[in-house]
């Protein structure tokens, strides 16, 4: 199974690992794409605060993170799973897997990134700001430009595997699976019910969302389910106590 989660836009700092090695990172064939993205941003962060933070969009109480990116490429890194939190990874709790459940979780998931592409929990990364909607002045739309990127490697990755897809609409737009791999994918919806004037309504409550989608996860991994396709996923969710439709 190839998980794929969206990153958490807070991020843990105080790395102490040693610094970035853009070869070193999973999925070696994005390696180029990378430091496209990350030699611009860096320049950005670097030359013009304001520009970089109006790219950003950041508002004035984040205007610190334009500093943590013109530092990427000397500041200390720490695994990507302990660099995203928030409260799918929080729900997910990497840190407290066991053994057998933490080998699973390097191997099955990928977290998409506006700057990295796509990276699995074990990679060395600095802490960093930039979002898949960012428009960068010279490269453009991140979206676009890891598409063409990720049309090789990512079909790769998937390796005859369920792909669960658990990403937001931004980072979806990433990459999306297509022929075979299509057939093998399954997205997944959270909805929560309520009563609205007697009638049941189900809508989308980001909260709720997120953490069931990191519950779901850890259970997944905890209980060792590896299902081939979409119709076995249904039935693993099921047995796990999930009202799956």
């Amino acid at each position: 199974m190839l998980v794929l989660l969206p990153p958490s836009e807070g991020k843990a700092t105080g790395g102490t690992g040693p610094a970035l090695e853009v070869g070193g990172l999973s999925l070696p064939a994005l390696a180029d794409a990378r430091e496209a993205v990350l030699t611009e941003l860096v320049e950005l962060c670097a030359a013009d605060e304001d520009k970089a933070a109006e790219v950003l969009g950041l508002s004035p109480g984040l205007r610190g993170e334009v500093a943590k990116n013109a530092a990427l490429r000397t500041s200390g890194t720490r695994p990507a799973g302990e660099i995203y939190t928030g409260v799918l990874y929080d729900a997910l709790g990497l840190a407290s897997l066991d053994a057998a459940a933490r080998r699973r979780a390097e191997e099955s998931l990928l977290v998409f990134s506006g700057l990295w592409g796509a990276v699995r929990i074990g990679d060395a990364i600095p802490s960093y700001r930039c979002s898949m909607g960012v428009k960068l002045p010279g490269l453009g739309a991140l979206g676009a430009h890891w598409r063409r990127a990720m049309a090789g490697p990512l079909p790769e990755a998937a390796d005859g595997r369920l792909v669960l897809d658990l990403r937001s609409a931004a980072y979806a737009t990433a990459w999306k699976p297509k022929g075979e791999v299509a057939e093998r994918t399954a997205t997944v919806r959270v909805l929560q019910s309520r009563m609205v004037g007697g009638v049941e309504k189900r809508s989308v409550v980001s909260h709720f969302n997120k953490a069931t989608k990191g519950r779901l996860v850890r259970e997944l991994l905890t209980a060792g389910v590896s299902p081939s396709g979409p119709g076995e996923l249904v039935g693993a969710l099921r047995d796990l106590g999930y009202v799956v439709e």
